[in-house]
């Protein structure tokens, strides 16, 4: 028996009506995870709604493996990761308090006659390899990425779930085949350790089965889908869809295949390439020619780079133009971009309050380069502009005296920065 069936037979035996648990007022039954059985509930003390997922474990060590949730996603602050409030026990029962979401999971949308637009699931997919990532640099592995542990919010903005088997890095985890058949990789199915690879794996078969209304690997039972995700490749992506992008089958094909090390090397890199085939890539300045080199060297951040240097740093990014009053980046959101205006001029909005402003020559997002954490305010046009966006994953892969160069004035513009918004609040603290 897998531990999902384990725990789904323990979270089972909560068979009388519950109405409280901890100071917890429960309103409905929402679901049932792979690791206890989810109400919708009421916290007295702060007046907001909450999830609440109980079970009622056999053992002591299904008690121990409930609470994984709690010591994983709990370590986790990021906005594509659902929030763990609080945990306990009462009346022999384990609880875990989250955050509600008040949307659907993305298995409804893993229907043929349901599927959404193209550009929508890469924007989902692109959201939650961010959240992934972030999971990974803090040493957790989720194992069971799969649609109905990915919820939607109201903007369709994703939600990752149930980390109920988390692997953590600097604790000790027991091997065993643990997770859904269907999205499992080859390692996790030959029941070896694991790494960042198969959540990758089980992302593909995600984004796979949102394009396409089916199953990377169908098989009829357990028994055919583990045999299919060892020793066969999906359908192809193009012979069901052929309206779909050449570059998505690539991307699929990357994510799932047999061995860890021919995936990609972390969601940054997926999260990249699903970027690419997003945006538009018929901006003529992508050819680079002289004359737009020599109005980059123009600009304040590049003033100090040759123009060889120029010519190496621009394919790390994309140049695009944006009309007067677009929203560029919202607050909450999450990327690993930074932006240098080649033209106009930007203005940072709190609220419906104007903070700050950019200039031609100007940068911002730096710390959502540095730290991946979401965005903290909204950066709109003031007048029409022009913009490089750079990737993180791809300037790690510029010549190392170009990289130098780059976070030299990467670094120089942040301090700037700082030193600026302190002489702003000393000034309005010590009014003259």
């Amino acid at each position: 028996m897998t531990l999902e069936s384990a725990q789904a037979t323990e979270a089972a035996t909560i068979i009388e009506p519950i109405r409280r648990i901890g100071r917890y007022q429960l309103l409905r039954k929402i679901g049932q995870g792979s690791s206890g059985i989810v109400f919708l509930a009421k916290d007295p003390y702060i007046e907001r709604n909450v999830a609440v997922k109980i079970s009622r474990p056999s053992s002591e060590s299904s008690r121990k493996r409930f609470f994984v949730e709690t010591q994983s996603a709990g370590r986790l602050s990021h906005a594509n990761i659902i929030t763990i409030y609080d945990a306990g026990e009462d009346n022999h029962l384990c609880y875990l308090t989250m955050e509600y979401v008040q949307g659907p999971t993305l298995t409804r949308f893993c229907r043929k006659k349901e599927l959404l637009p193209v550009p929508a699931v890469l924007k989902i997919i692109l959201k939650a390899g961010l959240g992934l990532d972030y999971a990974h640099k803090q040493g957790v592995i989720h194992r069971d990425i799969k649609p109905s542990n990915i919820l939607l919010d109201r903007t369709l903005s994703p939600k990752i779930s149930d980390f109920g088997i988390a692997r953590i890095a600097d604790q000790d985890s027991a091997l065993g085949m643990y997770g859904t058949p269907s999205y499992m990789s080859p390692e996790q199915l030959n029941e070896q350790e694991v790494g960042p690879e198969a959540d990758i794996f089980a992302l593909g078969c995600v984004l796979y089965e949102l394009l396409t209304g089916q199953k990377a690997f169908l098989g009829e039972n357990n028994f055919t889908t583990i045999y299919k995700i060892m020793n066969e490749e999906p359908v192809s992506l193009l012979g069901l869809r052929p309206d779909l992008p050449p570059a998505l089958e690539a991307i699929i094909r990357k994510a799932l295949m047999k061995i860890p090390s021919q995936r990609y090397r972390g969601c940054l890199e997926l999260v990249h390439d699903l970027r690419e085939n997003l945006l538009s890539k018929k901006d003529s300045r992508k050819s680079h020619g002289e004359g737009f080199i020599e109005f980059v060297k123009n600009i304040p951040f590049f003033r100090n780079f040759t123009k060889k240097q120029i010519a190496e740093l621009l394919p790390a990014g994309r140049i695009f133009d944006a009309p007067e009053g677009k929203a560029i980046i919202n607050v909450g959101e999450t990327d690993t971009c930074f932006y240098i205006i080649l033209s106009g001029k930007c203005v940072v909005q709190s609220g419906n309050e104007v903070v700050a402003s950019f200039n031609s020559g100007e940068c911002f997002g730096e710390m959502a380069l540095l730290r991946g954490q979401p965005r903290s305010a909204t950066v709109v046009t003031k007048t029409d502009c022009i913009f490089i966006e750079l990737s993180a994953i791809l300037l790690e892969k510029l010549p190392p005296e170009t990289q130098l160069l780059f976070y030299k004035n990467f670094s120089t513009s942040l301090a700037h920065r700082l030193a600026r918004s302190s002489s702003k609040a000393s000034s309005s603290d010590h009014p003259t």
